[in-house]
Protein backbone atom coordinates (compact mmCIF):
# COMPACT_ATOMS: atom_id res chain seq x y z
CA UNK A 1 0.00 0.00 0.00
CA UNK A 2 2.70 2.26 -0.43
CA UNK A 3 2.27 3.25 -3.47
CA UNK A 4 -1.57 4.37 -2.74
CA UNK A 5 -0.02 6.26 0.12
CA UNK A 6 2.83 7.76 -2.93
CA UNK A 7 -0.09 8.56 -5.16
CA UNK A 8 -2.78 10.00 -2.42
CA UNK A 9 0.03 12.41 -2.06
CA UNK A 10 1.36 13.86 -5.02
CA UNK A 11 -0.49 17.00 -7.16
CA UNK A 12 -2.33 16.12 -10.02
CA UNK A 13 -0.04 17.16 -12.79
CA UNK A 14 2.21 14.22 -11.73
CA UNK A 15 -0.87 11.81 -11.53
CA UNK A 16 -1.63 12.12 -14.77
CA UNK A 17 1.53 11.95 -15.53
CA UNK A 18 2.03 8.46 -13.90
CA UNK A 19 -1.41 7.62 -15.47
CA UNK A 20 0.09 7.47 -18.92
CA UNK A 21 2.48 5.33 -18.00
CA UNK A 22 -0.10 2.96 -16.28
CA UNK A 23 -1.47 2.86 -19.70
CA UNK A 24 1.16 1.82 -21.69
CA UNK A 25 1.86 -0.83 -19.29
CA UNK A 26 -1.82 -1.77 -19.35
CA UNK A 27 -2.81 -1.73 -23.02
CA UNK A 28 0.41 -2.34 -24.91
CA UNK A 29 2.31 -4.35 -22.65
CA UNK A 30 0.07 -6.70 -20.20
CA UNK A 31 -2.59 -5.95 -22.05
CA UNK A 32 -5.07 -6.26 -19.11
CA UNK A 33 -8.17 -8.16 -19.86
CA UNK A 34 -7.87 -6.88 -23.70
CA UNK A 35 -10.06 -10.12 -24.53
CA UNK A 36 -12.64 -9.19 -22.40
CA UNK A 37 -13.12 -5.68 -23.31
CA UNK A 38 -12.64 -6.06 -26.75
CA UNK A 39 -15.65 -8.99 -26.31
CA UNK A 40 -17.98 -6.20 -24.75
CA UNK A 41 -17.52 -3.46 -27.46
CA UNK A 42 -18.08 -5.32 -30.39
CA UNK A 43 -21.26 -7.02 -28.62
CA UNK A 44 -22.20 -3.27 -27.70
CA UNK A 45 -21.23 -1.83 -31.26
CA UNK A 46 -21.97 -4.78 -33.80
CA UNK A 47 -22.73 -2.26 -36.33
CA UNK A 48 -18.70 0.02 -35.82
CA UNK A 49 -15.96 -0.94 -37.86
CA UNK A 50 -13.04 -3.06 -36.15
CA UNK A 51 -11.24 0.87 -36.34
CA UNK A 52 -14.25 2.78 -34.04
CA UNK A 53 -13.75 -0.62 -31.38
CA UNK A 54 -9.52 0.11 -31.44
CA UNK A 55 -9.45 3.76 -31.50
CA UNK A 56 -12.47 3.30 -28.06
CA UNK A 57 -10.59 0.45 -27.01
CA UNK A 58 -7.49 2.56 -26.41
CA UNK A 59 -9.77 5.99 -24.95
CA UNK A 60 -10.79 3.06 -22.43
CA UNK A 61 -7.99 2.26 -21.52
CA UNK A 62 -6.64 5.86 -20.86
CA UNK A 63 -9.53 6.72 -19.14
CA UNK A 64 -9.01 2.97 -16.70
CA UNK A 65 -5.69 4.38 -15.75
CA UNK A 66 -7.00 7.56 -14.73
CA UNK A 67 -9.67 6.26 -13.07
CA UNK A 68 -7.24 4.33 -11.30
CA UNK A 69 -5.45 6.79 -9.73
CA UNK A 70 -8.01 9.44 -9.04
CA UNK A 71 -9.06 6.72 -6.60
CA UNK A 72 -6.69 6.61 -5.06
CA UNK A 73 -6.01 10.12 -4.74
CA UNK A 74 -9.44 10.10 -2.95
CA UNK A 75 -8.25 9.58 -0.05
CA UNK A 76 -6.49 12.92 0.47
CA UNK A 77 -8.80 15.08 -1.28
CA UNK A 78 -10.47 17.96 0.57
CA UNK A 79 -14.53 18.03 0.55
CA UNK A 80 -13.58 21.38 -1.69
CA UNK A 81 -11.71 19.46 -4.44
CA UNK A 82 -14.89 17.25 -4.75
CA UNK A 83 -16.94 19.67 -5.13
CA UNK A 84 -14.90 22.45 -7.54
CA UNK A 85 -14.15 18.80 -9.46
CA UNK A 86 -17.31 17.20 -9.34
CA UNK A 87 -20.83 19.21 -10.44
CA UNK A 88 -24.10 18.21 -9.61
CA UNK A 89 -27.18 18.70 -12.19
CA UNK A 90 -30.62 17.69 -10.83
CA UNK A 91 -29.97 17.90 -7.46
CA UNK A 92 -33.18 20.04 -7.06
CA UNK A 93 -35.21 16.83 -7.89
CA UNK A 94 -34.08 14.34 -5.39
CA UNK A 95 -33.93 17.61 -2.58
CA UNK A 96 -38.11 17.86 -3.69
CA UNK A 97 -38.57 14.35 -2.59
CA UNK A 98 -37.19 14.08 0.39
CA UNK A 99 -39.33 16.99 1.59
CA UNK A 100 -41.79 16.06 4.44
CA UNK A 101 -40.62 12.23 4.31
CA UNK A 102 -38.80 9.81 6.69
CA UNK A 103 -37.42 7.52 4.90
CA UNK A 104 -34.72 6.90 2.11
CA UNK A 105 -33.89 7.81 -1.09
CA UNK A 106 -32.59 4.75 -3.44
CA UNK A 107 -29.57 5.68 -5.84
CA UNK A 108 -28.85 2.98 -8.96
CA UNK A 109 -26.31 3.98 -10.88
CA UNK A 110 -23.52 2.16 -13.00
CA UNK A 111 -19.67 1.94 -13.37
CA UNK A 112 -18.92 4.80 -15.56
CA UNK A 113 -17.33 7.84 -14.59
CA UNK A 114 -15.60 8.37 -11.80
CA UNK A 115 -18.42 6.60 -9.53
CA UNK A 116 -15.78 6.73 -6.12
CA UNK A 117 -15.73 10.67 -6.48
CA UNK A 118 -19.52 10.98 -6.82
CA UNK A 119 -19.97 9.52 -4.07
CA UNK A 120 -18.48 12.30 -2.05
CA UNK A 121 -19.06 14.78 -4.60
CA UNK A 122 -22.83 14.54 -3.57
CA UNK A 123 -22.71 14.63 0.03
CA UNK A 124 -20.67 17.98 0.29
CA UNK A 125 -22.94 19.43 -2.67
CA UNK A 126 -26.30 18.13 -1.07
CA UNK A 127 -25.20 17.59 2.45
CA UNK A 128 -26.84 14.73 3.01
CA UNK A 129 -25.85 11.12 4.75
CA UNK A 130 -24.71 8.56 2.23
CA UNK A 131 -24.67 4.89 2.37
CA UNK A 132 -22.97 3.24 -0.67
CA UNK A 133 -23.23 -0.57 -1.06
CA UNK A 134 -20.81 -2.79 -2.04
CA UNK A 135 -18.85 -5.71 -3.21
CA UNK A 136 -16.47 -6.81 -0.50
CA UNK A 137 -13.06 -6.96 -2.85
CA UNK A 138 -11.55 -10.24 -2.56
CA UNK A 139 -7.82 -8.53 -1.69
CA UNK A 140 -7.51 -7.66 1.40
CA UNK A 141 -5.56 -4.88 1.60
CA UNK A 142 -7.30 -3.30 -1.68
CA UNK A 143 -10.77 -3.76 0.13
CA UNK A 144 -9.45 -1.99 3.48
CA UNK A 145 -8.18 0.81 1.53
CA UNK A 146 -11.17 1.42 -0.73
CA UNK A 147 -13.70 0.77 2.28
CA UNK A 148 -11.45 4.20 4.12
CA UNK A 149 -12.04 6.13 1.20
CA UNK A 150 -16.16 5.50 0.77
CA UNK A 151 -16.03 5.81 5.01
CA UNK A 152 -14.84 9.51 4.41
CA UNK A 153 -17.27 12.48 4.82
CA UNK A 154 -19.25 10.61 7.36
CA UNK A 155 -20.11 8.10 4.62
CA UNK A 156 -21.54 4.72 5.53
CA UNK A 157 -20.71 1.61 3.15
CA UNK A 158 -22.52 -1.30 3.58
CA UNK A 159 -21.48 -5.09 2.33
CA UNK A 160 -24.12 -5.82 -0.16
CA UNK A 161 -25.00 -9.00 1.81
CA UNK A 162 -25.81 -6.86 4.59
CA UNK A 163 -27.82 -3.91 2.82
CA UNK A 164 -31.10 -5.54 2.68
CA UNK A 165 -31.42 -5.98 5.90
CA UNK A 166 -29.74 -2.61 6.85
CA UNK A 167 -32.32 -0.19 5.06
CA UNK A 168 -35.34 -2.32 6.34
CA UNK A 169 -33.66 -2.03 9.84
CA UNK A 170 -33.63 1.93 9.09
CA UNK A 171 -36.78 2.85 6.32
CA UNK A 172 -37.39 5.29 8.85
CA UNK A 173 -34.04 7.58 8.36
CA UNK A 174 -33.25 9.94 5.93
CA UNK A 175 -30.46 9.34 3.60
CA UNK A 176 -29.21 8.40 0.26
CA UNK A 177 -28.76 4.82 -0.39
CA UNK A 178 -26.59 3.85 -3.12
CA UNK A 179 -26.04 0.95 -5.12
CA UNK A 180 -24.04 0.34 -8.31
CA UNK A 181 -26.64 -2.05 -9.89
CA UNK A 182 -24.62 -3.37 -12.78
CA UNK A 183 -22.78 -5.91 -11.05
CA UNK A 184 -23.56 -9.05 -11.76
CA UNK A 185 -25.62 -11.31 -9.24
CA UNK A 186 -24.25 -14.06 -7.27
CA UNK A 187 -25.00 -17.36 -8.77
CA UNK A 188 -28.12 -18.93 -7.74
CA UNK A 189 -29.84 -15.63 -6.46
CA UNK A 190 -33.07 -15.13 -8.36
CA UNK A 191 -32.40 -13.02 -11.00
CA UNK A 192 -34.46 -10.39 -13.61
CA UNK A 193 -32.94 -11.27 -17.05
CA UNK A 194 -33.45 -8.35 -19.63
CA UNK A 195 -31.47 -7.41 -22.70
CA UNK A 196 -28.91 -5.42 -22.11
CA UNK A 197 -26.43 -4.03 -24.45
CA UNK A 198 -27.23 -6.43 -27.30
CA UNK A 199 -27.14 -9.12 -24.97
CA UNK A 200 -29.70 -10.60 -22.19
CA UNK A 201 -27.76 -10.09 -18.46
CA UNK A 202 -29.47 -10.78 -15.20
CA UNK A 203 -29.95 -7.98 -12.83
CA UNK A 204 -30.37 -7.48 -8.62
CA UNK A 205 -34.08 -7.52 -7.66
CA UNK A 206 -32.67 -6.43 -4.08
CA UNK A 207 -33.01 -2.37 -5.10
CA UNK A 208 -36.03 -3.05 -6.66
CA UNK A 209 -37.52 -4.76 -3.42
CA UNK A 210 -36.52 -2.40 -1.66
CA UNK A 211 -38.12 0.40 -3.18
CA UNK A 212 -41.29 -1.60 -2.90
CA UNK A 213 -40.96 -2.59 0.70
CA UNK A 214 -40.33 1.44 2.11
CA UNK A 215 -41.68 3.67 -0.99
CA UNK A 216 -38.77 5.44 -1.72
CA UNK A 217 -37.71 7.51 -4.62
CA UNK A 218 -35.38 5.41 -7.18
CA UNK A 219 -32.65 7.95 -9.22
CA UNK A 220 -30.51 7.01 -11.79
CA UNK A 221 -27.00 8.98 -11.46
CA UNK A 222 -25.57 9.67 -14.32
CA UNK A 223 -21.92 10.58 -14.44
CA UNK A 224 -20.05 11.78 -17.07
CA UNK A 225 -16.21 13.04 -17.49
CA UNK A 226 -16.00 16.60 -18.70
CA UNK A 227 -12.48 16.73 -19.20
CA UNK A 228 -9.25 14.93 -17.34
CA UNK A 229 -9.99 14.94 -13.09
CA UNK A 230 -13.41 16.65 -14.18
CA UNK A 231 -17.32 15.39 -13.57
CA UNK A 232 -20.64 15.88 -13.67
CA UNK A 233 -23.36 14.06 -12.05
CA UNK A 234 -26.88 14.08 -13.29
CA UNK A 235 -29.74 12.85 -11.31
CA UNK A 236 -32.37 11.37 -13.09
CA UNK A 237 -35.72 10.25 -11.75
CA UNK A 238 -36.88 5.97 -12.37
CA UNK A 239 -39.66 5.84 -10.13
CA UNK A 240 -41.74 7.65 -7.78
CA UNK A 241 -43.99 6.54 -4.95
CA UNK A 242 -46.73 5.34 -4.17
CA UNK A 243 -45.48 1.80 -6.42
CA UNK A 244 -48.35 -0.68 -7.16
CA UNK A 245 -48.62 -4.21 -7.97
CA UNK A 246 -45.97 -5.11 -6.07
CA UNK A 247 -46.32 -8.59 -5.50
CA UNK A 248 -46.38 -9.40 -9.56
CA UNK A 249 -43.61 -10.94 -10.58
CA UNK A 250 -43.25 -10.03 -13.89
CA UNK A 251 -43.54 -6.47 -13.04
CA UNK A 252 -40.28 -5.00 -12.92
CA UNK A 253 -40.51 -1.28 -14.03
CA UNK A 254 -37.58 0.37 -12.17
CA UNK A 255 -34.95 -2.43 -13.10
CA UNK A 256 -36.30 -1.59 -16.42
CA UNK A 257 -35.67 1.97 -16.28
CA UNK A 258 -32.53 1.07 -14.54
CA UNK A 259 -31.79 -0.33 -17.83
CA UNK A 260 -32.58 2.12 -20.22
CA UNK A 261 -31.02 4.99 -18.32
CA UNK A 262 -27.69 3.10 -18.17
CA UNK A 263 -27.84 2.13 -21.93
CA UNK A 264 -28.48 5.56 -22.54
CA UNK A 265 -25.28 7.00 -20.53
CA UNK A 266 -22.90 4.24 -22.01
CA UNK A 267 -24.26 4.87 -25.49
CA UNK A 268 -23.59 9.03 -24.62
CA UNK A 269 -19.80 8.32 -23.51
CA UNK A 270 -18.86 4.81 -24.15
CA UNK A 271 -15.06 5.26 -23.31
CA UNK A 272 -15.82 6.11 -19.72
CA UNK A 273 -17.46 2.50 -18.59
CA UNK A 274 -16.00 -0.10 -17.13
CA UNK A 275 -16.15 -2.28 -20.13
CA UNK A 276 -13.15 -5.00 -18.63
CA UNK A 277 -16.07 -5.76 -16.20
CA UNK A 278 -17.16 -9.60 -17.19
CA UNK A 279 -21.09 -8.53 -17.34
CA UNK A 280 -22.38 -11.40 -19.34
CA UNK A 281 -20.09 -13.96 -17.82
CA UNK A 282 -23.31 -15.89 -17.05
CA UNK A 283 -26.39 -17.40 -19.46
CA UNK A 284 -30.01 -18.02 -18.61
CA UNK A 285 -28.78 -21.71 -18.88
CA UNK A 286 -26.78 -21.87 -15.79
CA UNK A 287 -29.03 -20.87 -13.42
Amino acid sequence: MLFAKFISRIPFKVIYIISYLVYLFAFYLFKYRAGTVHKNLRQAFPEKREEYISALTRQFYRHLSDLSLEVIKAQRMSAEAFKERCAIIGAGAVEAASQGRSRPIIVLTIHQGNWEWMLHAVSQHLGVPIDPVYKPLHNKGWDQFIHEVRSRFNSRPIPMKQAGRDILKRKNSFRLFVLLADQTPVEGERSYWVPYLNKEAPFYLGAEKIAYLTQSPVFFAQCRRLKRGYYELEFKELAMPPYENTRDNNNHQIIDAYVKAAEDAIYEQPETFLWSHRRWKRSRTTD
